[in-house]
Parts: C-alpha cells; structure tokens; sequence
C-alpha cells in the first residue's frame, strides 16, 4: 500500500515511517525541506493544496504528524501562534487535497493529543469526554475541527497521544538527567496523572487504526493503565536503580518554564485507550512497570 505521512521526519514520524517500510509498504514523506531521495515530496503546509497533492491520490493512507514542537522554547505569544498556526495550516492543506483528490485515499489518521482534555485531576477520560478550556485544549479543538472537514471523503480518525516513551525522542529524555545524578522526584505535587504509552505500541496502534475500518473518530494513544507523577518517577528510579525521593516545586518549575509547566507537568488527565481496547487492540506493554525497562534496556 502507498502511505502518506506529513511530518515524518519527527520523532514519531521517524519510528512509523520505519514500521511501515518493514511491512513492506510504499511511504511517501511530505517535508518542507530537500528530504529523502525518491521518498520525498516537498510541500507548504499553508492551508492551501498544491502540486504535492498528487501523491496524495489513490493513496491507502494518509498521516498528519505535521506540527511545532510544543515543548521546545518558552511559550511566548509567538510561539503560541506557531504552535497553532503549524497544526491548523497543515491539517487544513491535507484535508483540501483530500476534497479535492479525484480518488481519496481511504483513511486519514490525523494527530491530536490528550490535551484535548485540560487537567481532569483523577477523573477516568476516554474519547467521550469533552474538551477542555486550556490553550493547548483550544489548540487542539481547532486540530480535530479541521480534520473532521475531510470526513465526506474519507475515514477519518484522530489519535489524542500521550506521553510517548522513547529514549529517541520525545519527553522521557529530559527526565533521565536528574535520576542520573539521584536528584530525581515527583514534579510539583506528584498527584496529576501521566498518560503514557510504549512507542512500539503508538507505532503498533496507528497500523491497527490503517487496518481497521471500525477505527474512526477520537482515538486515545495512551496505555491502559496510567499513573500519577509519583508513581511515575517511582517506577522510573526502580528502572534506572536511582533514588525518587527529591521533589521539584511546582513555582520552581513555573519559574523555569512558564506557562507551559503548567499545560505540560503540573496538570494532567487519566486518559484511557477505550476505544482501542473494545475494538480489539493489544498492548505490548499496558503496565508502566513493564514499559519504562523496555526502554531503558
């Protein structure tokens, strides 16, 4: 099958991309800069189609993974604008190439995240839960809101990731350093929930969504079993047999990252993968003490 996947450069990108080439399938990387050989198909994620949208016809599938780190740089109103901007304009480009495709591909998987949520303190949220009011939950209100509009062509889903564990990649990275010198902690009070998934089974989930054309709609990316910060940093010093036990104050944190500490650390949801789970999908890892040593070792 030729699959389409806008922003696979990134860090998750990357890990799909790698997935899909092992199954054998033909992946066409939309990048906005000279990208990888053949593979590569140079677009502008401004809103608009383009000539690029020709691979997107008679395409099996297409991701958007396309967007503006949101934990790189302080949010200043700025980057705030970019972090929308990137979302929205890329999404908005796919979906007009996708209405406008003489043969629509026959799945659109578009990112999302649980932020969609807000900070829901230990309350159980699954895809039925309604958005919340934060600016990353406006963000991706608006995300989802574009996506939905390629619906009248396609399947659409939209995965609402969580913490993806990697040592390649993503958050976990710049947690290790602190267990690495056993000064490692809870992050402010340590009681707001982490919903965290393995990478292998983000990548795993996203070909079962390609593959299974009951999986539409909102689609948690998280494991099942999610844990709070202390719990989290518990498990994590087990892994690396460091202490956990030195807290990070909240105000510290606030001070350091601004407003983003907040969105990022100190508030989080109980998000659970209810829809994967009763469509069938299983985890390779649904404990945290099963996945953080996967990763580590």
């Amino acid at each position: 099958m030729r699959i389409v996947i806008a922003g696979g450069t990134g860090f998750l990108g990357r890990a799909l991309d790698q997935a899909l080439t092992r199954d054998s399938h033909e992946i066409v990387l939309l990048t906005r800069g000279a990208g990888d050989g053949r593979r590569a198909v140079r677009w502008r994620p401004n809103g608009q189609s383009g000539e690029w949208a020709r691979a997107l016809d008679g395409a099996a599938a297409v991701i958007n993974l396309a967007g503006d780190s949101i934990a790189e740089g302080r949010w200043t109103a700025a980057k705030k604008q970019r972090i929308l901007d990137s979302r929205v304009l890329a999404t908005r480009s796919l979906v007009t190439a996708i209405i406008e495709a003489p043969s629509p591909p026959a799945t659109f998987i578009s990112g999302s995240a649980v932020g969609y949520y807000g900070p829901h303190g230990d309350e159980i949220v699954t895809e039925d839960q309604a958005a919340g009011s934060d600016f990353l939950a406006g963000v991706c209100v608006r995300w989802e809101e574009e996506a939905t509009r390629a619906e009248s062509r396609t399947r659409v889903a939209r995965i609402r990731t969580g913490l993806v564990l990697s040592k390649d990649g993503g958050a976990l990275p710049p947690l290790l350093m602190p267990f690495r010198f056993g000064v490692g902690g809870p992050l402010g009070s340590g009681r707001q929930y982490w919903p965290w998934i393995h990478l292998k089974d983000w990548v795993d989930l996203v070909r079962f969504v390609i593959a299974t054309p009951a999986a539409s709609g909102a689609v948690n990316a998280t494991g099942p079993n999610p844990v709070t910060n202390t719990e989290f940093t518990k498990v994590l010093g087990r892994a690396m047999h460091r202490p956990a036990f030195m807290p990070a104050p909240g105000f510290a944190l606030r001070l350091a990252l601004g407003e983003m500490a907040d969105a990022l650390i100190l508030s989080g949801q109980r998000a659970v993968p209810a829809k994967a789970e009763r469509l069938g999908f299983a985890f390779s890892y649904p404990r945290l003490d099963q996945a953080l040593p996967a990763v580590l070792n």
